[in-house]
């Protein structure tokens, strides 16, 4: 029989089989922006389609061909999220943060939506991990958001990444750039793709990002930026490259990066990696110092980037990253008879408010099925309750690895008695190394 419907075209289901790896990639980021200062922010899964259109671009991809805009009951248009930056931006600015201690810093973890072709590692619903600096123009600022992302990828076992670096310039030097690019776009016109061809109207810096083979072997000639550069914008690149030398960390020149959003200025930079294939870009981002004053705040010099959860994880697994083996459960209670029943229920309650995990039969099978079942579930431990044990008050819980075997009370003493179980099986060391987290007990 065929299921009614299924999941949506670009989109998947996590399942809890996988999850825990999701949980454990955006746990570990979260942790590591919390270590330079960045604190989580959750904004609305949708806004005002007016956010996107004065900070995204009207002129990008993203805002052309890949929202996903209706109107709602009152016939306003709004636009789930593509991208995180536009709205932790309107955050601060309708909250006031940036009245409070600058620089602002900010992480995040959300879902974006975006109606492109879906492909390895990219969905037409993904999630984001994003931070964002505002309130700074040093380099040094620049410097540390790399910085934090080089240090996060090398944590979750991601090293076969490179960093690609650019400088897109600003308002006072870009046009003058623009109109060489142009002249020299306009020779080699005939080479573009037609996308390209409506670029050139619009974003001709966009040309330049061009996967197409024929596009890219028609740019590699092409004026740079980086030589058009104000002195300001000069000054600033190279106070970015002095800071990352001293921090140790390698960088390539890539006149080509220019990102596919409006807002961007200045520094440019991406992570790529070929462990999935073509090389493939594992985070992006840069400064937008003109974003707050687009969407009618203050100056407000900003920096950050976004990198897909869903891509990350697909680099990890190619790369051979370790994940965190999934926790098992701590103990299946089988039980014979309704009075078994009863006190497992009662063991379980108090194991799981103590934070373990417990499990006992809800279906009424032999105790052959729920010895299988938790063998399924891979607990650690297992034990059986009958009459005898409920006669005898106690009953002897089995190590399903090692086979070993201990009576526990089945008393108020039994949560206490069952940790120290597991530190004589030696638990205790993996206690430590927070391979399972354990409670403390009194």
């Amino acid at each position: 029989m065929a299921l009614f419907t299924q999941a949506p075209k670009g989109t998947q289901d996590f399942l809890p089989e996988d999850t825990y790896k999701y949980q454990y990639i955006e746990r570990r980021l979260l942790e590591i922006a919390e270590l330079y200062g960045f604190f989580e922010i959750r904004t609305p899964m949708f806004e005002h389609t007016e956010l996107f259109v004065r900070s995204v671009g009207g002129t990008t991809d993203v805002v052309q061909k890949e929202m996903y805009t209706f109107l709602d009951k009152k016939e306003r248009s709004i636009t789930l999220k593509p991208e995180g930056t536009a709205g932790a931006v309107r955050a601060v600015l309708e909250h006031g943060l940036h009245n409070k201690q600058l620089p602002v810093k900010l992480s995040y973890v959300t879902p974006c939506f975006r109606y492109e072709k879906p492909q390895a590692g990219r969905y037409r619903q993904f999630h984001q991990f994003g931070i964002e600096m505002l309130g700074s123009s040093s380099p040094a600022a620049d410097a540390e958001i790399i910085d934090m992302m080089a240090g996060a990828l090398a944590s979750l076992g991601v090293n076969q990444v490179r960093l690609r670096l650019n400088s897109i310039g600003c308002p006072v030097c870009r046009p003058d750039y623009h109109a060489a690019l142009l002249d020299y776009l306009g020779k080699v016109e005939g080479s573009l793709c037609h996308t390209c061809k409506e670029r050139m109207k619009t974003n001709p810096l966009r040309v330049l990002d061009c996967k197409e083979p024929g596009c890219a072997a028609a740019v590699a000639d092409a004026p740079r930026m980086l030589d058009y550069l104000c002195e300001e914008c000069d000054t600033h690149f190279a106070g970015v490259r002095a800071q990352l030398k001293v921090l140790g960390i390698d960088y390539e020149i890539d006149t080509n990066i220019v990102r596919g959003l409006d807002y961007y200025t200045k520094t440019v930079f991406e992570f790529v990696t070929d462990t999935i294939g073509a090389q493939g870009t594992v985070c992006g981002g840069g400064r937008y110092d003109g974003l707050s004053e687009e969407m009618g705040g203050p100056p407000l010099p900003a920096m950050g980037f976004g990198m897909g959860i869903e891509r990350l994880k697909l680099v990890m697994e190619a790369a051979g990253a370790p994940f965190p083996e999934p926790r098992g459960c701590d103990l299946y209670l089988a039980a014979i008879g309704e009075q078994a029943g009863l006190r497992a229920a009662a063991l379980c309650q108090a194991l799981r408010r103590e934070g373990f995990w417990a499990e006992m039969d809800l279906q009424g099978r032999s105790v052959k099925a729920q010895m299988r079942a938790a063998d399924r579930m891979g607990a650690h431990h297992s034990m059986v309750i009958g009459d005898g044990e409920l006669a005898e008050g106690k009953a002897g819980v089995k190590n399903m690895r090692t086979g070993q075997t201990t009576e526990l009370p089945l008393n108020e003493g039994f949560v206490d008695a069952f940790y120290e179980c597991l530190i004589n099986e030696g638990r205790q060391q993996a206690l430590q190394s927070g391979d399972f987290i354990w409670p403390s007990t009194t």
